[in-house]
């Protein structure tokens, strides 16, 4: 059996920088709400002409150049969104064309905020039993063509940014003791409907009416409180979950990486956790939540900035839409 390591580590946002003050403009809130709710002071968002698979295609070739590798090293593309170019086929396949390699195979997931996670799993197992050799994973978003710019939406739309970052898996022998230690995965459907978009939907008849549009049925809904309260729980629980099951002490992991939700979230859990806020990592305040993207822009700015190093135990968490939540826990 091998192990899971992470081979190369690349990001992209936008260039368009949209602040807690342009959102003023266009619906009531406030900077000072945003920050003290949030974390968040700005957002990256897309303009015409580009989308996940530009994104993620420059993500790519950081994470390359970075790991000495070349496009034709990949032999599996794994794509986590909630934001696809189309209904279908995947987003993966037109990444896959993109990048020019046809004939791999290309596996979209729709996990949400723990897409990326979900996604680590399932690279995991392929890995570990030498099915493949190198996986290309990728987490992207674009909220900003799907949100509501009126107050409204305010509650949501103040949140999400637009984002793409990749990492590369490659097999260690397992003698190595390095790589992916484990990954714990949850669901609990019965919360579905506390963050999610009614519509369109293959319910509906047809998928997307006048009304809908009318109503906002078409853009994301938000019960944040619930939210907020199950999250900090769900975090600690899934945390924990990662080092009893490889007999680790918090104190022992060097860096946390939660999900870029909300800063106010990340706080609650180290305070109940008594994890130092210095032992994680937090970019939301520039990109705002770039759900499955979230995690490794953050890993990918983290080990840019030093903060990852050789042998580190790296802790991700992350909870989202569904209600899901994961966790895993990496020798670096």
């Amino acid at each position: 059996m091998n192990r899971t390591t992470f081979l190369g580590l690349g990001h992209y946002v936008p260039p368009k920088v949209v602040t807690n003050k342009d959102l003023e403009k266009t619906m009531d809130t406030t900077d000072e709400w945003i920050q003290q709710r949030t974390g968040i002071c700005e957002r990256r968002y897309v303009e015409e002409g580009m989308g996940n698979v530009e994104m993620s295609y420059e993500a790519t070739q950081m994470a390359l150049q970075r790991a000495g590798l070349k496009i034709q090293d990949i032999d599996f593309i794994i794509l986590a969104t909630l934001s696809p170019e189309y209904t279908f086929p995947g987003t993966a396949c037109f990444l896959q064309d993109k990048l020019g390699v046809p004939n791999i195979p290309a596996l979209d997931i729709r996990q949400q905020c723990t897409g990326f996670i979900y996604g680590l799993s399932v690279a995991d197992q392929f890995i570990k039993t030498g099915m493949y050799k190198r996986i290309l994973l990728v987490g992207t978003e674009v909220h900003s063509t799907g949100i509501e710019f009126a107050t409204r939406g305010r509650d949501v739309t103040v949140l999400f940014g637009d984002g793409a970052a990749v990492s590369i898996l490659g097999a260690l022998p397992e003698s190595e003791k390095r790589g992916v230690l484990s990954t714990h995965l949850h669901a609990d459907g019965r919360f579905a409907k506390d963050l999610w978009i009614e519509n369109p939907s293959s319910r509906s008849h047809p998928r997307i009416t006048h009304q809908h549009i009318e109503e906002g049925s078409w853009y994301p809904k938000m019960n944040g409180r619930s939210v907020f309260v199950t999250a900090v729980k769900k975090f600690e629980e899934v945390i924990d979950e990662a080092l009893d099951h490889n007999k680790v002490k918090k104190e022992e992991v060097n860096l946390f990486v939660f999900h870029q939700a909300n800063l106010r979230i990340v706080q609650s859990v180290c305070e109940k956790m008594e994890i130092p806020m210095e032992k994680t990592f937090n970019n939301i305040q520039k990109y705002g939540n770039t759900t499955a993207a979230s995690i490794p822009l953050a890993l990918s700015e983290a080990w840019e900035a030093g903060r990852i190093k050789k042998n580190d135990l790296v802790c991700l968490c992350a909870f989202g839409s569904g209600y899901t939540w994961a966790s895993a826990l990496i020798r670096w």
